[in-house]
C-alpha cells in the first residue's frame, strides 16, 4: 500500500511538461518550423536538431508514468475502482483531444482539422488497460513487452489507427493519426507493470529501476549499432562525425519505434531510481507543473496560441491567419511568419514564468479538495 505521494514520479512528470512545451513553442514560433522537419539531417543545425530530439522523451514517460500512477490507483482503490476510473477517465481524455485540444490548437469551431496525438493515445491505452488489469501479471507484461517490442514487425502491414499513422477525410473534417494506439498501449502497460516496485520499499525498488534503465540502454545501443531492427529509418554515416551521431540518434516516433521507446526510457528509469530523495527548492517547483500535468497542458496550448496570434499581427499578418486549417507549419497564410531559435527559447521561458504561479494556484487547490470533488481526479 502506497502511504504518501512519490516526488520522484511528480518531478520526472514536471520535467517532460516544461519539455513538452518547449516543442510546442517551436511549433508555433521557429521559422525553420515552416521550411523543414528539425530532424532533416540535410538541412537543420546542431542546436535545432537537439531542440527536437530531447521533447522525444516526453510522450513515453508521460505515457509510463500514466501506467504507473494506474497502479498506485489500484493500491489504494482497488481493482474494480481502477478499471471503472480507466474507463471513464479513458474516455474523457479522447473527448478532451477531438474537441477541447483540436480546438485550443486551432482556434477554429468548425473543426476541420482533428489531431489525434499524445492526450488520444493515453485514453485509447487507459481503455485498453482498464479490461486488461484482470489478467495475471506476468500475461499482462508479456504483452506490453510484444507490443513494445514486436509491433515494429508491421512495418510493411496497413492497420488503420492501431499502428500506422495517416490521415483520414470524412466529409468537410481531416483526422489525423499521429499517434496510432498499438505501441502506446505497450508502454502503458509495462508502466503499470513497473508500479508494483512502487508498492515496496526504496531499498527494494531501486536497483530493479537501475537495472531495467541500464538494459534498455544496452539493448538499445546494441540493435541501434547493427541497424537490424528496431526501427524502420536505418542510421548511417554522415559528412562529420557530428552529423553522423545525430543519424544514430535520429529515431522514429511514428509511431514509436522499439529503438525510440528503449533510447526514451531507458534514462527516464535511471532519473527515477537516482531522484528519490528529497527535493532542493527548484524540484519542488519542477513537481507544481508534474502534479498538475493534464491543466498545465491545456493552459500552456491556449497561452501559446493567443502568444502566437499577437506575434503573427506584430509579424504584418492577420489574427485570422491563426485560425488554422490544419498544422500551423502547414498554412499558406502564414508564408514568411516565424523567428529564430534564441525567440523560440525566449517564448518559451516566459511561458513557463506566466503558468508556475497559475499551476502552484491550481495544485494547492487541487490537494485541498480532491477529496471532496471527484471530478479534480480527471482534470
Amino acid at each position: 500500500m502506497v502511504k504518501q505521494r512519490i516526488e520522484s514520479l511528480d518531478l520526472l512528470r514536471g520535467l517532460v511538461m516544461i519539455v513538452m512545451a518547449l516543442d510546442h513553442v517551436r511549433d508555433y514560433f521557429s521559422a525553420d518550423a515552416f521550411l523543414y522537419s528539425p530532424t532533416d539531417l540535410t538541412k537543420t543545425s546542431v542546436a535545432l536538431f537537439f531542440t527536437r530530439w530531447v521533447t522525444h522523451f516526453c510522450a513515453p514517460v508521460f505515457v509510463f508514468l500514466a501506467g504507473i500512477s494506474a497502479c498506485l490507483y489500484g493500491a489504494k482503490k482497488g481493482q474494480k475502482a481502477l478499471s471503472f476510473f480507466l474507463l471513464t477517465r479513458g474516455c474523457w481524455l479522447i473527448f478532451v483531444e477531438v474537441f477541447g485540444i483540436n480546438l485550443l490548437r486551432t482556434f477554429n469551431l468548425s473543426f476541420p482539422f482533428i489531431n489525434l496525438q499524445v492526450i488520444w493515445a493515453i485514453g485509447v491505452s487507459m481503455i485498453v488497460l482498464s479490461g486488461l488489469i484482470r489478467l495475471e501479471r506476468t500475461v499482462l507484461l508479456a504483452i506490453g513487452v510484444i507490443l513494445v517490442a514486436g509491433h515494429n514487425m508491421l512495418a510493411h502491414v496497413y492497420v488503420p489507427v492501431l499502428e500506422n499513422t495517416g490521415a483520414y477525410i470524412f466529409g468537410p473534417f481531416k483526422v489525423v493519426v499521429k499517434y496510432p494506439a498499438l505501441p502506446w498501449i505497450g508502454i502503458m502497460i509495462v508502466g503499470y507493470c513497473t508500479g508494483r516496485y512502487y508498492l515496496s520499499d526504496f531499498a527494494t525498488r531501486k536497483p530493479m529501476l537501475i537495472m531495467m534503465g541500464f538494459s534498455a540502454i544496452s539493448i538499445f545501443i546494441v540493435l541501434r549499432g547493427i541497424n537490424w531492427y528496431g526501427d524502420p529509418s536505418h542510421w548511417s554515416t554522415q559528412s562529420s562525425e557530428l552529423y553522423t551521431i545525430l543519424s544514430y540518434l535520429n529515431v522514429t516516433k511514428y509511431p514509436p519505434s522499439l529503438l525510440y521507446t528503449l533510447m526514451t526510457l531507458g534514462p527516464a528509469l535511471l532519473f527515477l531510481a537516482l531522484s528519490e530523495k528529497p527535493l532542493n527548492k527548484w524540484e519542488e517547483r519542477i513537481t507544481v507543473f508534474g502534479r498538475t500535468a493534464m491543466f498545465f497542458y491545456l493552459a500552456h496550448i491556449l497561452l501559446i496560441h493567443i502568444v502566437a496570434v499577437i506575434a503573427a499581427v506584430i509579424s504584418g499578418h492577420t489574427a485570422s491567419d491563426m485560425i488554422l486549417t490544419g498544422a500551423v507549419n502547414d498554412q499558406p497564410e502564414l508564408k514568411g511568419y516565424g523567428f529564430s531559435l534564441i525567440v523560440v527559447y525566449l517564448v518559451w521561458i516566459g511561458l513557463l514564468v506566466i503558468l508556475y504561479p497559475i499551476c502552484r494556484r491550481y495544485d494547492r487547490y487541487k490537494r485541498a479538495n480532491q477529496a471532496s470533488k471527484w471530478w479534480l481526479s480527471y482534470l
